[in-house]
């Protein structure tokens, strides 16, 4: 591995430790079998001696409605923690409290103007007096909360640091800040940021896609109306477009009013929602797409032909005319339009086989945590999944999903979008301002709200749609695009099997195939013989990657020696609840890990937090949040030395248990009140009225709130 951890030393000197509150299965009822039968119900077989023991009801100090119980040390119970920190994260505030708050915030001294505090000089800021920000520095100095232990994550670029006064290591900054001294260049490590002038054409959407049109065109899925940005010119101009400023029709049978453009949108009837959030998916916000119908569209989303005849064989009857058709098309093309076209071997492959894939992962998967995933062994990383239609908006919070650290030496991001023009812009958009190695389509997310807007696993459902998104998005980058597909979208209705040899014709070069239908979601395991069998049916130019439930090297080795068209797999929420799982499979070991390595590597974490989202409050909390969303899953691994049958499968539910030493057992806690404990370790005390909620629940543990 190119870098290592951080450098190892003693273990951390913990603060009195409160009994963790745990409410898994009465330990009684653990000690009553045996290491079998608690793997056939999914338990983890822990030790017996270190299964924790039923808790005294009978202590008259102890009282379950007790909330201000303390122990002898002076700490609070976690329970009774867990329970205040409960009551705070329920209460709900209005819109217009929240404004209020926000508003007050603003005039505070601790909202201390960036350029001030980077300069130190209070005349530095162009907006003078005029700035809604505080320029008030010495108020800022009287109510900064104390300095956080440990050096400043920037002392290692030239010039000062950043965030300036407002960076919680101040005390570190070797040279202070002098006014004057600020470079206009930060250099970064960091890159695929959203430059203004491109963000400013995407608001007003007037960004130029030549490449996107001329496949669409080629394709004959562009449709030939004007679009907001030619009306508004049109109207400029002093073009009429209709007299009576009532709808006019396009052409080909679709109405529309002045200023709407044609949307492929609400031409496919979409999959009925169902209940339930998943836990890899990003709660995206999709803006109401306007109705309209063409014949071209329709075409393109039915479902079935008007004699009958199934999608995948009115396709098979058609190809050749389709193919002359297509050839036609392209010969009428001007030449600059030709120019365009991106041969087949001209495409930049990259080879999958036995390369660790770590899965694009929500939330979670930030671009911190892949630092952490490449320091321990992980080849291939991909950023968190983003909506084709917010990063056309121009969205700085859906962009930073693209970013990509300089560690990242094999890198893709997601992106998921329910018609070819909006994925075959955001392909182009991407390939134009990011760099990236690959362009994976998400084709697999159950999360009703992606499902209902006809993208994610509801294309599982429209293969003549999946045809034209991956064609459009392959035909215009000479990038690999890839795609991730579940099984199906109803339970025991499998259907990738079908479709997997017209993937790699549609011009995909690679598919990852979730064990799982988007109706399964996480129940359930993962059925890779399902595929094995895709893998086997594949043409050879097409890589075929599995996805599920691989949490340590057995299972991998098991997966590639079982199929070996397999190319590799996936890893996801394995490398969630133990991100070394790369190092036990490139070592081929079960890694006893102790507790205090693994803080050491909440540690990097940290730091490299610190570093994507600041140094300054607002960086620390930012850090602090998404830390706890990963203990969400941390807290599920087991010790190896604690185990009495190895390795630990993904499935398995810990029991209430001792770990080695107190910081293991906080470790084990599944109270977020706990976890919050570990954060404070780490970025010191959390601030006044502090709560904290997980956001993803999809597995066993539904607990309410903060435990």
């Amino acid at each position: 591995m190119a870098e290592s951890t951080a450098e190892l030393g003693e273990p951390p000197v913990l603060p009195p430790v409160p009994e963790p509150n745990y409410t898994a299965a009465p330990p009684s009822y653990h000690l009553n079998l045996t290491a079998e039968e608690l793997v056939a119900k999914a338990i983890a077989p822990v030790k017996k001696e270190f299964i924790r023991p039923p808790p005294d009801r009978t202590n008259p100090k102890k009282s379950d409605n007790d909330d201000d119980i303390s122990d002898t040390n002076g700490v609070s119970d976690s329970r009774s923690l867990s329970k205040q920190t409960t009551t705070l994260a329920r209460e709900k505030k209005s819109k217009r409290q929240l404004k209020r708050e926000r508003l007050q915030e603003q005039k505070s001294a601790l909202n201390l103007c960036p350029v001030v505090a980077k300069t130190g000089d209070v005349s530095s800021c162009q907006y003078k007096d005029n700035c809604r920000l505080s320029h008030d520095l010495e108020a800022f100095k009287a109510q900064k909360p104390a300095d956080l232990e440990g050096d400043c994550p920037f002392l290692s670029e030239e010039g000062p640091c950043r965030y300036g006064f407002a960076c919680r290591f101040s005390g570190t900054h070797k040279d202070g800040v002098i006014a004057g001294t600020l470079k206009e260049q930060i250099k970064s490590s960091e890159v695929n940021g959203l430059k203004k002038d491109v963000q400013k054409l995407l608001w007003k959407n007037k960004m130029k896609f030549p490449k996107a049109d001329a496949k669409l065109k080629s394709l004959g899925l562009l449709i030939l109306t004007k679009s907001k940005m030619k009306i508004t010119e049109d109207k400029e101009e002093g073009n009429v477009i209709d007299s009576n400023n009532s709808p006019a029709s396009d052409g080909n049978g679709c109405s529309k009013g002045a200023g709407d453009s044609v949307n492929q949108s609400e031409c496919c009837p979409s999959v009925p929602e169902e209940d339930g959030v998943d836990e890899t998916c990003a709660s995206a916000e999709l803006p109401p797409l306007k109705k309209s119908k063409s014949e071209i569209v329709e075409n393109c989303c039915s479902g079935e032909t008007d004699n009958g005849m199934s999608v995948l064989e009115e396709d098979s009857v058609k190809s050749s005319a389709q193919t002359e058709l297509e050839a036609a098309v392209d010969d009428s093309l001007p030449e600059s339009d030709k120019s365009l076209k991106v041969h087949s071997r001209e495409k930049k492959l990259i080879d999958f086989r036995e390369k660790l894939y770590l899965a694009p992962l929500t939330t979670v998967g930030n671009l911190p945590f892949r630092r952490v995933c490449k320091v321990l062994g992980a080849d291939v990383t991909c950023g968190e999944m983003a909506m084709c239609t917010n990063l056309l908006q121009g969205q700085a919070s859906e962009w930073a999903l693209l970013r990509r650290h300089s560690s990242e030496d094999l890198f893709g991001v997601q992106i998921c979008g329910a018609y070819p023009d909006t994925v075959a812009h955001t392909v182009e958009l991407i390939d134009q301002e990011c760099t990236v190695d690959f362009i994976d389509i998400n084709m697999g997310c159950p999360i009703d709200l992606v499902v209902n807007k006809g993208a994610g696993s509801s294309l599982l459902t429209k293969p003549m749609r999946m045809k034209s998104v991956i064609q459009a998005a392959s035909g215009i980058v000479d990038k690999p695009i890839t795609v991730k597909v579940r099984t199906g979208y109803f339970e025991g209705k499998n259907r990738i099997d079908s479709l997997i040899a017209d993937i790699g014709n549609w011009g995909a070069s690679a598919v990852t195939i979730h064990g799982r239908s988007r109706q399964q979601r996480y129940s359930k395991l993962a059925d890779w013989d399902y595929i094995y069998q895709c893998a086997r049916k594949a043409p050879n130019d097409l890589q075929v990657l599995g996805n599920g439930d691989i949490n340590s090297y057995v299972d991998w080795n098991k997966h590639k020696s079982d199929c070996t068209e397999l190319t590799s797999s996936m890893i996801a929420r394995g490398a969630l609840i133990k991100p070394w799982i790369f190092t036990e499979i490139k070592e081929q070991r079960h890694w006893d890990i102790s507790s205090w390595e693994r803080f050491n590597i909440l540690k990097d974490y940290v730091r490299f937090g610190l570093q994507h989202w600041g140094s300054d409050k607002k960086g620390v909390e930012t850090t602090r949040h998404f830390l706890l969303e990963w203990f969400s899953y941390t807290f599920r691994y087991v010790p190896v030395g604690l185990l009495e049958v190895i390795p630990q499968r993904l499935n398995w539910r810990p029991p209430s248990y001792f770990g080695r030493d107190d910081l293991e057992t906080l470790m084990a806690s599944e109270s977020a009140a706990d976890w919050i404990r570990i954060s404070e370790m780490l970025l010191g005390k959390v601030p006044d009225g502090f709560t904290f909620s997980p956001k993803h629940k999809s597995n066993a543990y539904d607990r309410a709130d903060n435990g």
